[in-house]
C-alpha cells in the first residue's frame, strides 16, 4: 500500500545526505511531552504586537526549540533541558541564573540591522537578469551571472548592458590580437576531417533557436565549397556576434592542431582580417568594452579550460550562496567556505570530484581523473584543511564506518573475508548486500581485527569530511532552494538538456530571515530523511519516534510562527521547519491509519487542523479526521466534523467534494432533516455513455485490457479514442498534461511576470509562490487583462507566440514533446475563449488544488475552418469509479461551459 504523502516528502528531501548531524538526537534524545493547543488559543497578532518583546517568540538557548512568550512554559521548558545529560554525558555549564542573563528574546528583523553589521540589506531592490541560457554550441556553455550578461535577441547595443573592463585605451586596436578559442559543437557540425593549419571563417547564425548570438565555423577548400565545422564557444559569441552585426568586422584564423577524436573542442586561432570603413567607428565605448570582454573570455578560457567547467560552477555556487547569504553563516564556516578558493585547481577538483560521487569511503588506488595532475598532493591540501579524511591504519576506523567501508570492497573481497571469518568456503553466488549482511552478523568481537583486514585489502582510504559535506549541502540547499537540484543542473545546462526561462530576479528580502530559522529547517529536513529511511528499513519503533519528534515540534513552534498567519498562503511558509514538520505527520497519518491505529491518527489530525489555518491540506485533514472517526463508530462526531469543513474556505477541489458526499450520505434523518443547499449540484448528472469491448483480463488491481475492433490488444483509453474517432473526434490520452501545458503557452508572461521575490535562483522553471494563493493577489491586475483578451479570442495568438518564442524552455507543466502545435492549436481553436479564460483563471487562483485530476481525454472536431466543439471526457474500465478530484473537475468544468462526459467500458 502506498502511504500518502510520501511521494511529497521524497520530493522535499531530494538527495539524501550521507551525514545526518543531528541523527543522534534524532534517534536517541527525550522527546518533550506534546502540547495540544485548541483553536481558541490562537489569537492573531494585531498591528504593533511586533514591537513589544513579550509578544514575540524565545528561543531556548540550550536546545534551540523556539518557545511561547510564556514564563511559566519557559521556566518549565528550561527545568527539562537542563536536567538531561547531553549526548557527550559532560555536563553543561547552562544554569537558570546563567540563562536569565542571555537576551532570551528574538532577534530584531534584518531591516533593523545595524549598520555597521555584515548581513546584508534586503530591504534594497536588487535587479538580476537572468536568461534562458541559449546555447549554441552544446558543449561549452555560459555560466551566467551579474557580471556576464547575454545579449537580447535584437542585439541592441548599449554599453551599460556590458561589464566595462578597467583601462580600457583610448585607441582600441584589434587588428593585431589574436584570440586563441575553440570550435565546439562538433556533433552538429558536417562530419568532414578537420586539419592543422586549415583556413577558417566566422559566420552569423543569427536563426539558432538556442541562441541568437551563435557564430558558425566554416572552412572553404580548394574547391569553393564551404564546409560547416562547428560554433565558436557561446561565451565569445556573445561579444563578438555585435561586432559582426554592427560594426562589419570580419574574422579569419586557422586550426592550430586537431583533437584525438573527431568529436572532441578543436583548436583555433582568429583575428579581424577585414572591415569596411577602416577604424574610425571603433571609438565609442560600447565597441571597445565588447573588444575588452572578448580578450577577457580568451584569457579566462585559457587558465580554466573546459575540462574543468565542474569546477567552475561549484566556485560559482559557493560564491553566490555565500553572498546572498552571509547572514546565516557563522564566521568560522564563512571563513571554511571561503578557503576553498585558496585550493589549488588539483585539490578543488578532486573535492569535487569526491562530493558528487556516491562514497562516502573511496580509495586511494582507485581515484584517476585526467585533470587532476598531483592526486597525491591534493590529498595532502584537502587533508590539512579538514575537508575530507583519511585512513591507513584500522585503529582509526570507528565501528560506525564498518558497513561504509564494506561497501569499498568488492564482491570477491567480502567473499574472502567471510570464508575467513567462518573457516569454510561460502558465499558463491551471493550478492554483494548478502554477503555484507553476513559480515555484519558475524564480526562480534572482532572489530579490531577485522578494519585492518579490510584495509589491507582497500589500502589507503578518504572520505569527505562530515564538516565540509554538512556545509556543502546547506550552501546547495541555499543557492537552488530545493533538494532535487545539484550541481547536475549546471551540467544540463551546460550540454544543453535544459534551458530556464528569462526573468528579473528581484530580492526584497531572504528566504531565511536568521540563523535559527534555517538550521530549524535543516533539522525537520533531516528528521524527514530518517523517516523516510526507516519506512524502506520497515523500522517501526524509528518511523513512530519521528512521528512523535514531528508531533513535538508542531505543538511547541507552529502555533506562535502561525498566529500572524494572513488569509493569503505564501511561499515562505514552505522553507519553514514547522511545514517539514506538517509533512512527517501526515504521512504518519497515513501510516497509522494502515496500522489500524486511528485512535492515535485522529489525534494527529485534530493537532494539524488547530495549528495549520492557512494551508491547502486541511482539506485532506479534515476529510480523513472525518473517515477515521466513523472507522471508530463516532458517527456524529464524523458528521460535525465533514459539515465544519466545509465552513473552511481552505477546503477546496476534491477533498471538498468528498466532504459534501459524506455530509449528503451520513446526514440523512434522523440525525439531519435539512437538507443541505450544495445537495443538487453535488448530486448532478454526468452525462454517460458505454462502450463495449472484448477483455483480454479482468485480474483485480491489474490495469484493464480488451482488443479493439482490428484485434489489437489496447487499453480502455484507446477504445474509448476509437469509438470518439467514428463519430469525427481527433483527440489525445493525456489527463492533466495537455491542459498544464496549454496554461503554461497561454498564461507565460504572466508566469514569468515582474514579480518581487519570487525568483531568487537562475535554475527556477517557474516562480517560488505557483501553488500558493499569494500567486493570484500578487498579479491580479495583469491576470484580469490576459484573461479578458483570451475570453475575447486571442489566445490561439498566445500559444503559437510562447511555443515559436520559448520552444524547449523548461516551464512547469509544458511538455515540449509530448504534444505537437497543431494538437495545441486545434484544442485552443475548439475550446472557446470563454472556457479557456474561467480554466486558466482557476488554475492562476489555486495551482496546487487543480492541477490534478483533469479527465482522460480531450477531444475536438472542427465545423468550419477557424471554429470547431471540444468535448473532455474520463474513461473508466468495468470495475473502476470517479474519484472525488475526478468529479469535481467534471463538475467544475461544466460550470465554466466545457461539454464533459464519463465512458464507461463493458465487456462483451
Amino acid at each position: 500500500m502506498v502511504l500518502t504523502g510520501r511521494e511529497s516528502l521524497i520530493r522535499l528531501i531530494g538527495k539524501r545526505r550521507r551525514f545526518l548531524p543531528n541523527r543522534h538526537s534524532i534517534l536517541s534524545d527525550p522527546i518533550p511531552n506534546p502540547i495540544h493547543h485548541q483553536p481558541e488559543q490562537q489569537q492573531p497578532t494585531t498591528p504593533g504586537d511586533g514591537d513589544n518583546p513579550q509578544n514575540d517568540a524565545v528561543q531556548c538557548p540550550v536546545c534551540s526549540l523556539t518557545l511561547p512568550p510564556d514564563n511559566h512554559r519557559i521556566n518549565s521548558h528550561l527545568d527539562s533541558c537542563l536536567s538531561q545529560p547531553k549526548q557527550s554525558g559532560t555536563k553543561r555549564k547552562f544554569t537558570q541564573r546563567t540563562l536569565l542573563q542571555l537576551n532570551f528574546t528574538r532577534p530584531d528583523n534584518l531591516t533593523h540591522a545595524d549598520p555597521d553589521s555584515h548581513a546584508p540589506d534586503f530591504t534594497l531592490r536588487k535587479k538580476l537578469q537572468f536568461s534562458e541560457s541559449p546555447i549554441a554550441d552544446n558543449d561549452s556553455a555560459a555560466v551566467i551571472n551579474e557580471s556576464s550578461p547575454l545579449l537580447s535577441e535584437s542585439n541592441h547595443i548599449d554599453a551599460n548592458h556590458y561589464d566595462i573592463i578597467d583601462n580600457i585605451d583610448d585607441k582600441c586596436n584589434i587588428f593585431e590580437v589574436k584570440l586563441e578559442t575553440l570550435i565546439v559543437g562538433r556533433r552538429y557540425a558536417d562530419q568532414e576531417e578537420v586539419c592543422a593549419g586549415d583556413t577558417v571563417s566566422l559566420s552569423r547564425d543569427s536563426q539558432n533557436v538556442k541562441d541568437p548570438n551563435a557564430i558558425k565555423v566554416v572552412s572553404v577548400d580548394s574547391g569553393g565549397c564551404s564546409k560547416f565545422l562547428g560554433y565558436l564557444p557561446r561565451e565569445l559569441a556573445q561579444y563578438l556576434s555585435p561586432l559582426i552585426d554592427n560594426y562589419g568586422i570580419a574574422f579569419q584564423g586557422h586550426v592550430t592542431s586537431v583533437p584525438k577524436h573527431s568529436r572532441d573542442a578543436v583548436p583555433i586561432q582568429i583575428m579581424c582580417h577585414s572591415t569596411p570603413d577602416g577604424e574610425s567607428k571603433y571609438e565609442d565605448e560600447t565597441f571597445k568594452c565588447l573588444w575588452k570582454n572578448a580578450q577577457h573570455v580568451v584569457e579566462s578560457a585559457i587558465k580554466n579550460p573546459s575540462s574543468v567547467k565542474y569546477q567552475l560552477n561549484f566556485c560559482l555556487m559557493i560564491q553566490e550562496a555565500l553572498k546572498n547569504n552571509i547572514h546565516l553563516l557563522t564566521e568560522d564556516e564563512k571563513t571554511y567556505m571561503e578557503s576553498f578558493a585558496s585550493l589549488s585547481n588539483d585539490s578543488q577538483r578532486l573535492f569535487i570530484r569526491m562530493y558528487t560521487r556516491k562514497g562516502p569511503w573511496f580509495r586511494m588506488s582507485s581515484i584517476s581523473y585526467p585533470e587532476i595532475l598531483n592526486t597525491q598532493k591534493a590529498v595532502k591540501e584537502l587533508a590539512e584543511k579538514e575537508y575530507i579524511c583519511t585512513v591507513e591504519d584500522g585503529n582509526q576506523l570507528c565501528e560506525s564506518d564498518m558497513n561504509d567501508i564494506l561497501d569499498v570492497l568488492t564482491v570477491s573481497e567480502l567473499r574472502e573475508i567471510l570464508c575467513f571469518l567462518l573457516k569454510k568456503s561460502c558465499g558463491h553466488g551471493m550478492k554483494k548486500q548478502d554477503l555484507m549482511s553476513s559480515i555484519l552478523s558475524t564480526y562480534a568481537g572482532l572489530w579490531p581485527h577485522l578494519s585492518n583486514m579490510f584495509l589491507a585489502r582497500t589500502g589507503f582510504c578518504i572520505k569527505i569530511s562530515s564538516k565540509a559535506e554538512s556545509l556543502i549541502w546547506r550552501i546547495e540547499r541555499l543557492f537552488f532552494l530545493n533538494g532535487e537540484q545539484d550541481l547536475s543542473s549546471f551540467l544540463l545546462v551546460d550540454i544543453g538538456k535544459i534551458k530556464y526561462p528569462t526573468y528579473t530576479c528581484t530580492i526584497l528580502e531572504p528566504i531565511f530571515s536568521n540563523r535559527m530559522d534555517l538550521l530549524a529547517f535543516e533539522e525537520a529536513v533531516e528528521v524527514a530523511q530518517v523517516m523516510d529511511e526507516a519506512l524502506d528499513a520497515n523500522k517501526t519503533d524509528i518511523i513512530l519516534r519521528c512521528i512523535k519528534m514531528a508531533e513535538s515540534r508542531v505543538s511547541t513552534v507552529l502555533p506562535i510562527q502561525y498566529s500572524t498567519s494572513k488569509s493569503v498562503s505564501t511561499f515562505h511558509n514552505l522553507f519553514t521547519a514547522s511545514w517539514v514538520y506538517s509533512k512527517v505527520v501526515t504521512l504518519g497519518i497515513s501510516f497509522l491509519e494502515q496500522e489500524r491505529r486511528y485512535s492515535d491518527a485522529i489525534d494527529l489530525l485534530k493537532l494539524l487542523q488547530n495549528v495549520f489555518t492557512c494551508d491547502v491540506k486541511r482539506g485532506y485533514w479534515a476529510l480523513r479526521l472525518s473517515v477515521d472517526l466513523e472507522h471508530l463508530g463516532y458517527i456524529d462526531e464524523s458528521l460535525q466534523v465533514a459539515e465544519n469543513g466545509l465552513l473552511d474556505p481552505w477546503v477546496r477541489a476534491g477533498s471538498r467534494m468528498a466532504l459534501q458526499r459524506r455530509v449528503l450520505r451520513l446526514g440523512k434523518p434522523p440525525r439531519r432533516w435539512k437538507v443541505p443547499s450544495f445537495s443538487k449540484s453535488v448530486l448532478r448528472k454526468i452525462p454517460e455513455v458505454y462502450v463495449q469491448g472484448r477483455p483480454l483480463n479482468s485480474e483485480m488491481g491489474a490495469k484493464n485490457r480488451f482488443y479493439n475492433e482490428e484485434g489489437t490488444q489496447c487499453g480502455v483509453e484507446e477504445l474509448a479514442l476509437d469509438y470518439y474517432a467514428a463519430e469525427g473526434w481527433q483527440g489525445v490520452h493525456t489527463e492533466s498534461g495537455i491542459w498544464l501545458t496549454i496554461f503554461g503557452l497561454l498564461m507565460w508572461d504572466v508566469i514569468y511576470a515582474d514579480v518581487p521575490n519570487v525568483f531568487h535562483t537562475r535554475f527556477q522553471n517557474a516562480p517560488l509562490d505557483l501553488g500558493t494563493d499569494s500567486f493570484y493577489t500578487a498579479r491580479a491586475s495583469i491576470i484580469a487583462s490576459h484573461l479578458q483578451q483570451i475570453h475575447d479570442g486571442m489566445a490561439e495568438e498566445f500559444l503559437i507566440k510562447s511555443w515559436e518564442t520559448h520552444n524547449g524552455t523548461s516551464c512547469r507543466g509544458v511538455n515540449w514533446d509530448r504534444h505537437s502545435l497543431d494538437e495545441l492549436r486545434a484544442a485552443v481553436t475548439c475550446v472557446r475563449g470563454s472556457c479557456l479564460a474561467s480554466f486558466c483563471k482557476l488554475l492562476c487562483e489555486d495551482y496546487r488544488s487543480w492541477s490534478s485530476g483533469m479527465p482522460d481525454l480531450l477531444l475536438w472536431r472542427f465545423c468550419g475552418e477557424y471554429s470547431g466543439e471540444a468535448k473532455l471526457v474520463e474513461v473508466k474500465g468495468p470495475k473502476d469509479r470517479l474519484s472525488e478530484q475526478q468529479r469535481a473537475w467534471l463538475l467544475m468544468l461544466m460550470d465554466c461551459g466545457f461539454a464533459v462526459e464519463v465512458c464507461k467500458v463493458k465487456p462483451l
